[in-house]
């Protein structure tokens, strides 16, 4: 052989001879020295081209001074280039060190000395080429490369090429061959990009951000948002997509300053909802028959829908699950080999370089496989989820009311929050089924070809643990399940109480309905208990199965007679290592298959649930007909399936232009038939026509958060001229000019900061500025007060519509005369129609109605007949008090906000914690439970577990002979004894640790939840006011699950990772410490990319959690008001808002599992240089400096270096991203409180108040710091045992007085006493329980009427029908089936808002307090009611202080006494009658404006 090539060799110089060449050429030495010389020539021309173009530089900025810069332009391919440059700096580097090693154990010679200086010139040259492309042609003016830069590349090309050449002519110094062909082939690519390359636009994905003045895709980011620019990922080249390099510039922008929303780039087309909800949509049609007449939907067809949502994902995921799956296994199979070639079994030449680039290819493919892999099926899942929440919220819209009683909007909010995230995350698991399959298949080849028949012992043994997960899995399932129930019903109860929370504050039982939600909480942690328990056992069967099952392997080989040998054990190690993934993820994926089949089973029953009738109304087009509004036999019922219908035999013609009136008394089916006009109400029968368009305007404001004029234009376009037309229309003008940012201000959720007239005339505002053709109005008057409802009445409806279709519900018989037609509603029909004066001549009920009306006009002239003498009883009663209250006022208060006062919005951005998360977070987390005793334990658990590990397998490794030749130094049963008890030791280990782990997370979880829940409630009204429901619903929602079910296992991951890092580190360093000198830059290159990352991944975690809210809250909102919504017609215009929203939240999630590939892309890379360095280091070992055996372990823990590495900074990351919920909760538990609900020091007699005098002292209150004062210097005296009534126009302050009084906001002056006791000195609740109210906003709870009545459970069945009698509902609730537990639906929706109003008024009688608030109690109640209440108020609260607030004059005309305020001041306080005989007083003028409007007389506005 040897002659053979020495002939060759001869040969081949004869023939170079022959042609003219010189030997010296054809010398490796010779040649590596000329390499070595063009190497540092290269070195020195570029470094004095630096040189030179810094001092050009500097002189051009000197020239230029301050103006802009060079335009920022790249070269084409800048960043590959840039990339490969970096990438053989690091080649040269290694082969710099592995030279030296290599040569310093076998010895030097003369090539030897030239061949490393050549390597180290090399690393030179393109270290400074490196440099060179970051800082010197980033932001230059040229063309094309620099030429110096270009010849330098071809020459290297050059050298290369010829250098290859003589190596495979020359034949003998094979081990160059690898340097030299990478060489050429990137200098190959160097002279094609140099030459051929053309200067890259500006707009190219790749630039990179600066800070100030930056540009990112080509638009400066000073001046940019995210609403303008496209995410680099729809237009990144292939080498930018595989490497994740699109993700750059926002990681950058993150890095230098804190990321917001405009900051992160809009999705691609296909990655939105705008996307991929038509293609989910149009498929789920498609399976489902296609002719969208039928509702229902199947799980099995919402899946599909899913599935060919994000099918190209799902394929292309598969491919790379595939691709991972194999590469993974190419370690654990060439391990015995290489075990074999370190003692010195030598298959054939440069074995072991084969060896290393076979294990580095392979971890390669796995690492760049799984990254995409884990993208890809993220994508796939927020497209898909993005697609469901849209489908979620478009069925929200057409809901019908039968429906949406089923659901609750907290159910609702859940299907999206929780059951839609959970489809969208189930990609992570999609794969798993028969991924399983092909990893165990694969594992038992392995295991075979190293303990042949043994193999099989190993699979009996890795089923038998599936086996043992299964009834864990299944347990898992049934507590999850039972936990999502548990967690609905809880959100459903959170959800109503924060809704109604002003209710409650008022009433003194927030703490009963806090107790309420604890009382859910606690069956809810009961499930939680028992699911994180299963979960701990289930993570105890992961750690310990490759135990079990190698344990089951070796005792099976031993027993078969099969040999053991160290590098076969190893191998056999690794798999099983491998094997514990599909062991432990088959029953997790189980579980996640039933979580994910009970998501799709909730939604798709939702997605089933019945819509509005789409055929319900006729709609015909404006002008084509002279009927506006006609019902032929209309039959209508809100529950279909009911026999008897509420609306009977409804017959209605309505010409264009008519104004019609509807009447009757509460629950007489007024609302319900606007309702059926307007489509919401189910029509059992008959026909509607409706001719143009309509708008409607409801009973019960729907207000949504945004500006007020938002809340106007309500999506039309602004037209100044009309807008203020309406706004005078609506007596808005005055309430504008107060508010500090005039039609500007935001609105508080549900309108929240605004008082109940406000929101009324905004809502009729609203409807004025949609130019309507039909306008239905559901007794919008009420709301108001009688001069805003005289306007109103005149200036919209006999003014601005004076032309239009009117129809409308109204309690107030003044407003009758004027209609062309009056329906007069009874029992569900039309008893009587008609104008006002047949209908008189008619009498029967029409006559009940205004007979009432009659007798409180009579009460007018009553109280002017005995004027004089009330006038004189009072006059020693009054005092000072009857004076106007400007004297009372200093100068800072006269009606202006002063200039420096400070302005702000009432509703502020929800706050958002910036820059890294405070050990502080941390700290309180980790000491919440126990003051953090069991943590130093699980660690220890943690530590003796990962040493036990190490030692077993050390074990095996040394006590086995490497081949068969050679002894065992222990016997068998040694052997496997030994091993059997330190994996059991490391068994108890992770059993302790493991339920140490979840005994921490829960009693956090428990004692976070309580210490949040209590802040919430104990919170004052004004964060309520500020705060909208979404943002609360999101923490008690999905941070709370965070923390129940994610964050400690994050932070216990974390903290394993670590451990289990410095082991693998820990047994490396034994064979090779030299592993030192790659690990310790690798990894501080790890840090700074983790620094660098972090604080982009961080902001855009904190950017998914404030996202979700506005959706939540946007969905919350639409639920409520949907049927106004679909009244104007503005489903799309809904619609559109929300998948703005959706997308604004995907945008961060996306950008977010980018970024996390983009660091795992590169910590992987990493990681394998130290893995390759010390294979390579092995390798080059001479035989026998190093025991096979140890040098074969450090290999196979070396296999999972990469992956650790890069979970450590990964878990780093998440623990950083799901903190921040722990974060979000703590802000919650710092709010402030309210002052003490008892002041055991200070508490009132148990019969306080026994007068009910209440006694005013120059009160003065503003709601917030910023905003301007509403009461301003009131002094007064409500005496004991009187009736007060306080009138004033709408935003006077009167609702604001009874909101001091209940200390729901405390005053910035002043004081109010009870009785002579300081209300600010005793405790809330003792002033709270002492007071009755019936509020504006009538108010009922999902439940019972019994429940409704007596939350606090403090009367008996008798006196609550007593009440019920009292308030006229006794008869109404004894039809009902379950009586007083008859059930109750949210919002109390199966309730009109006049029997609401009537609950109230049960809730007062049985409370039976010294001081009665009513705050516009009878304002959704005919007048006949109103009389019956008030006789009922007269009765049974002869000796209390009664407290009115009323729109009707005739409310406060019995009163003994009359405040009358003006902006928060008091304008008039005295008798009603001695307020009449002054007729220029502003009550006399009130109360003749009243009496004038509500005179037959009044029929004459019809005229106008």
């Amino acid at each position: 052989m040897e002659f053979a090539n020495t002939m060759k060799d001869m040969f081949v110089f004869q023939s170079l001879r022959y042609v003219g060449v010189d030997e010296s050429f054809l010398n490796p030495i010779f040649l590596r020295v000329i390499s070595c010389f063009i190497h540092l020539g290269l070195f020195f021309v570029i470094l004095g081209l630096c040189v030179w173009r810094m001092i050009r530089r500097g002189e051009n900025n000197n020239n230029v001074g301050n103006k802009l810069s060079t335009r920022n332009v790249r070269f084409m391919y800048y960043k590959p280039t840039l990339f490969c440059s970096i990438g053989l700096v690091i080649f040269s580097f290694m082969l710099c060190l592995l030279t030296h090693f290599y040569w310093y154990r076998t010895g030097w010679s003369e090539e030897k000395i030239v061949t490393l200086l050549d390597f180290a010139s090399k690393f030179l040259a393109w270290l400074l080429i490196c440099v060179f492309l970051k800082t010197q042609l980033v932001n230059s003016g040229e063309n094309k490369y620099p030429l110096v830069l270009r010849v330098c590349w071809g020459i290297l090309l050059f050298v290369s090429c010829y250098c290859l050449v003589i190596d495979v002519v020359y034949g003998k110094k094979t081990q160059f061959w690898v340097p030299d062909c990478v060489f050429t082939v990137m200098g190959l690519l160097f002279c094609v990009v140099g030459f051929i390359g053309k200067k890259e636009s500006e707009g190219n994905v790749l630039e990179e951000p600066l800070l100030n003045g930056s540009v990112v895709n080509g638009i400066d980011l000073k001046r940019s948002s995210g609403d303008q620019t496209v995410t680099p990922y729809a237009n990144a080249n292939i080498f930018s997509l595989f490497t994740f390099s699109w993700m750059g510039p926002l990681i950058s922008v993150g890095y230098k300053k804190t990321l917001d929303l405009e900051d992160v780039p809009q999705l691609h087309s296909n990655d939105s909802v705008r996307g991929s909800f038509p293609i989910f949509r149009d498929k789920l049609e498609s399976v489902g028959g296609g002719d969208g007449s039928s509702n229902r939907v199947t799980t099995l067809m919402l899946a599909k829908a899913l599935v060919y949502t994000a099918w190209k994902e799902i394929v292309l995921s598969a491919f790379l699950v595939l691709l991972y799956t194999l590469a993974s296994y190419v370690g654990p199979y060439l391990i015995d080999t290489l075990v074999q070639y370190l003692n010195g079994k030598r298959d054939f030449d440069n074995e072991g370089y084969v060896l290393v680039a076979t294990f580095f290819i392979a971890k390669l493919v796995e690492s760049l496989a799984q990254r995409h892999w884990f993208f890809k099926v993220q994508q796939g899942g927020y497209r898909a989820r993005a697609a469901l929440v849209a489908k979620i919220y478009n069925k929200g819209l057409t809901l019908s009311c039968q429906s949406k009683q089923s659901h609750t909007s907290g159910e609702i909010i859940n299907f999206m929050t929780v059951d839609a995230e959970r489809i969208g995350d189930f990609g992570w698991y999609m794969h798993d089924t028969w991924m399983v399959v092909i990893q165990v298949g694969l594992a038992l080849l392995i295991l075979y070809k190293n303990l042949g028949l043994a193999a099989i012992a190993a699979f009996v043994a890795t089923v038998i643990v599936m086996l043992l997960n299964i009834p864990l899995g299944g347990l898992q399932e049934k507590f999850q399940e039972k936990l999502m129930d548990s967690k609905d019903r809880r959100m459903k109860a959170t959800s109503e109480v924060l809704r109604n929370m002003r209710i409650l504050k008022l009433q003194a039982w927030e703490m009963k309905f806090l107790s309420r939600i604890m009382d859910l909480r606690s069956t809810e942690a009961g499930w939680l208990k028992k699911y994180v328990y299963t979960s701990a056992m289930t993570t105890f069967v992961f750690w310990v199965s490759p135990t079990f099952v190698s344990v089951t392997a070796f005792g099976a080989a031993m027993l078969m007679g099969i040999p053991l040998e160290s590098g076969k054990i190893l191998s056999a190690l690794a798999t099983f290592r491998i094997l514990q993934e599909p062991i432990y993820s088959l029953p997790d994926t189980i579980s996640m298959i039933a979580q994910t089949k009970v998501s799709l089973d909730r939604i798709a029953s939702f997605l089933s649930l019945e819509d509005l009738q789409p055929d319900v109304i006729e709609k015909l087009p404006k002008g084509s007909s002279d009927v506006a509004v006609e019902i032929i036999d209309g039959n209508f019922a809100w529950d279909v399936s009911s026999s008897t219908p509420l609306l009977k035999d409804v017959n209605l013609r309505v010409l264009n232009g008519m104004r019609v009136a509807v009447c009757g008394t509460v629950g007489s089916g007024k609302s319900s038939l606007l309702s059926s006009i307007l489509g919401e109400m189910p029509k059992l029968s008959g026909s509607i026509k409706i001719s143009g368009t309509k708008a409607y305007v409801a009973q019960s404001p729907w207000i949504q958060s945004g500006k007020i004029e938002e809340n106007i234009l309500f999506g039309k376009e602004m037209q100044r001229e009309k807008y203020d037309e309406v706004l005078e229309a609506c007596s808005l003008k005055k309430d504008l000019e107060i508010l500090s940012f005039g039609d500007q201000t935001v609105i508080g959720e549900r309108g929240i900061n605004l008082s109940g007239g406000q929101k009324q005339r905004i809502q009729i505002a609203r409807a004025l500025y949609q130019d309507a053709d039909v306008y239905l109005f559901d007794d919008p008057f009420s709301a108001v007060d009688a001069h805003t409802g005289t306007h109103l009445f005149s200036e919209c409806i006999m003014g601005l519509l004076h032309s239009k279709t009117v129809l409308y519900v109204t309690h107030q018989v003044e407003f009758l005369p004027a209609a062309d037609l009056i329906l007069v509603m009874k029992d569900g029909k039309i008893s009587q129609a008609g104008k006002y004066n047949d209908l008189l001549k008619l009498g029967s009920d029409f006559m009940e109605l205004v007979g009432a009306h009659q007798e409180a006009l009579m009460a007018i002239d009553t109280v002017k007949g005995e004027a004089p003498r009330k006038s004189e009883e009072s006059s020693g009663m009054t005092g000072d008090n009857a004076t106007v209250q400007d004297k009372h006022t200093s100068d800072g208060q006269n009606g202006k906000v002063d200039d420096d006062e400070s302005k702000g919005q009432i509703v502020q951005e929800e706050e958002r914690e910036k820059g890294r998360v405070g050990f502080a977070v941390y700290w309180k987390y980790i000491t919440t439970a126990y003051g953090g005793a069991l943590v130093p334990i699980i660690l220890l658990a943690q530590i003796g577990f990962q040493i036990l590990q190490i030692g077993s397998n050390y074990w095996m490794a040394w006590a086995t002979p490497v081949s068969k030749s050679e002894p065992s130094p222990v016997s068998s049963s040694t052997l496997i004894i030994v091993y059997v008890a330190l994996g059991i030791a490391s068994a108890l280990c992770i059993f302790t640790r493991s339920m140490l782990l979840v005994t921490v997370g829960y009693k956090t979880a428990s004692l976070l939840f309580h210490k949040m829940h209590l802040c919430i409630f104990r919170a004052p009204m004004s964060f309520f006011d500020a705060t909208p429901s979404g943002r609360i619903l999101n923490r008690a929602s999905t941070d709370q699950s965070a923390i129940d079910l994610n964050v400690p296992y994050q932070v216990g991951s974390f903290a394993f990772t670590i451990i289990q890092l410095i082991g693998i580190i820990a047994v490396m360093s034994q064979v090779a410490w030299q592993v030192f000198i790659v690990f310790i830059p690798v990894i501080a290159l790890c840090i700074w990319l983790e620094q660098y990352y972090i604080p982009a991944a961080r902001e855009l975690a904190r950017l998914n959690g404030t996202c979700k809210a506005p959706v939540i809250q946007h969905f919350a909102e639409t639920i409520s008001g949907s049927s106004t919504i679909r009244s104007f017609d503005q489903e799309s215009r809904f619609q559109d808002a929300s998948m703005r929203l959706i997308d604004n939240y995907s945008r961060p999630k996306f950008h977010t599992a980018a970024a996390m590939e983009w660091l795992c892309m590169r910590l992987d890379m990493l990681s394998l240089i130290t893995f390759a360095f010390a294979l390579i280091f092995l390798i080059s070992l001479p035989i026998g400096t190093i025991d096979p055996s140890v040098a074969g372990l450090a290999v196979t823990y070396g296999l999972n270096l990469n992956i650790l590495q890069a979970w450590v900074v990964w878990n780093l990351c998440m623990m950083e991203n799901k903190i921040i919920s722990v974060e979000r909760i703590l802000q919650y538990t710092g709010l402030p409180s309210e002052p003490p609900l008892i002041i055991e020091s200070n508490r009132p007699d148990p019969n306080w108040p026994s007068c009910g005098e209440v006694d005013f002292s120059n009160l003065q209150v503003r709601y917030a710091p910023h905003m301007p004062l509403v009461l301003r210097g009131l002094t007064c005296t409500f005496f004991g045992g009187k009736k007060t009534g306080i009138v004033g126009r709408t935003g006077s302050g009167k609702s604001t007085l009874i909101q001091t009084l209940f200390r729901i906001v405390d005053p910035v002056a002043g004081q109010i006493k009870i009785d002579g006791t300081n209300i600010s000195s005793i405790g809330l609740h003792d002033l709270r329980s002492r007071l009755s109210i019936i509020p504006q906003d009538p108010t009922m709870f999902e439940g019972t009427v019994r429940s409704n009545l007596d939350p606090l459970e403090e009367h008996s069945d008798e006196q609550i029908w007593e009440a019920l009698d009292k308030c006229q509902l006794g008869d109404e609730v004894r039809k009902k089936e379950g009586k007083l537990y008859s059930s109750v639906s949210e919002n109390g929706e199966n309730w009109s808002v006049g029997q609401r109003q009537l609950v109230c008024l049960g809730r007062v009688l049985l409370k039976k307090s010294k001081v009665l608030v009513l705050d516009e109690a009878t304002a959704s109640v005919d007048t006949a009611t109103d009389t019956l209440i008030q006789q009922t108020l007269r009765l049974h609260f002869t000796d209390s202080t009664v407290i009115t607030i009323a729109h009707r004059i005739t409310s406060v005309l019995d009163s003994d006494m009359v405040l009358l305020l003006d902006h928060g001041l008091i304008a008039e306080y005295d008798t009603p009658g001695k307020l009449l005989e002054n007729e220029s007083s502003l009550f006399a003028k009130l109360v003749a404006e009243y009496s004038m409007r509500s005179s037959s007389s009044f029929e004459n506005l019809s005229d106008l």
